[in-house]
């Protein structure tokens, strides 16, 4: 955790609604005028997407299983190295997966493809990282004792397999079939690795349906959010004031004293009265340490590095 230079980390899965959030977040940047140095946790991916069709087939072969859920398929020293750099200096290195044809086109790659590393802007009040492995402990490293504010976006698992599937058959041309394949295969990866990290987490935002989703693969309409309800975690933070949350949030409630449970509707207005606060905080404390007494409008604000990648 640094003061002066703070991390901010999303972790879940896709189909997770991590994408939300991010809107979110760039929101409340362009409120408080905030320059976020924006990480993509495909970004450490140990292969790029031709050579981990090959790692898996050469896994199962020797009747193991590799996903990105897990270790082996990334780079997560590499992702301790940026945050313990940018902790200490404001600045590492990142580079980008390039997941649609399009965004690679504009680098003269295939989609699919990693670019070179690079640093990042050393012009930045903080770091936003949304992944896989934001509050991940695998052996010696200990990812998730660098940021200073951990976020798990949790849906329920059946919710997260109908969005998967709704996103891997429509965008990236697999069958159901396939999909349920790669489900399986990810499982237990998921469990060892996925799911640990929520307990390491500042606050958890959780999607529960509340239409049928006991098929997720025979499923043929995802839930919107209107159908859905965010269930809200606090734990190792400081509780915000519950009171002003429920006159603020139409329709909320709380079901235990640190879980907060609001429309789904209203979910992207909702983490922006919870995390602008936090936000506002980690900022001002880090432009007193570096006595930044004023920012000019033309410095401007928002992601850096996103590529038009933020909602994938």
């Amino acid at each position: 955790m640094s003061e002066e230079f703070p991390i901010v980390a999303i972790t879940g899965a896709s189909g997770s609604g991590s994408s939300s959030i991010t809107k979110a977040f760039e929101h409340i940047f362009f409120r408080e005028r905030v320059r976020a140095a924006y990480i993509q946790g495909s970004a450490f991916h140990r292969y790029d997407r031709k050579e981990m069709k090959k790692q898996v087939l050469k896994a199962r072969e020797e009747d193991q299983e590799l996903s990105h859920f897990g270790p082996d398929a990334n780079h997560l020293d590499k992702l301790e190295t940026l945050f313990f750099q940018y902790a200490s200096t404001g600045t590492g290195m990142s580079r980008y997966y390039l997941h649609s044809k399009k965004i690679a086109a504009e680098w003269g790659q295939e989609s699919g493809t990693l670019t070179p590393w690079k640093e990042l802007d050393s012009d930045t009040d903080l770091l936003l990282y949304r992944g896989l492995h934001g509050a991940a402990i695998d052996g010696d490293i200990d990812i998730s004792s660098y940021p200073d504010l951990l976020i798990g976006m949790v849906p329920n698992v059946n919710l997260e397999w109908i969005r998967k599937i709704k996103r891997d058959t429509s965008l990236r041309g697999y069958s159901r079939k396939a999909v349920r394949k790669m489900i399986l295969r990810r499982m237990s990866d998921y469990v060892h690795h996925i799911t640990p990290q929520f307990s390491r987490t500042h606050i958890n935002i959780q999607m529960v349906a509340t239409v049928d989703t006991s098929d997720p693969f025979g499923v043929d309409q995802e839930p919107d959010k209107d159908e859905c309800f965010l269930v809200i975690h606090f734990q190792n933070v400081k509780m915000p004031d519950i009171n002003s949350l429920l006159e603020m949030l139409p329709g909320s409630f709380l079901s235990r004293s640190n879980t907060l449970v609001v429309p789904g509707g209203m979910m992207i207005g909702t983490i922006e009265v919870i995390l602008m606060p936090l936000i506002h905080d980690l900022v001002k404390r880090s432009r007193e340490i570096r006595n930044i007494t004023d920012v000019p409008k033309s410095r401007g604000a928002g992601l850096l590095g996103a590529l038009g990648q933020s909602n994938i």
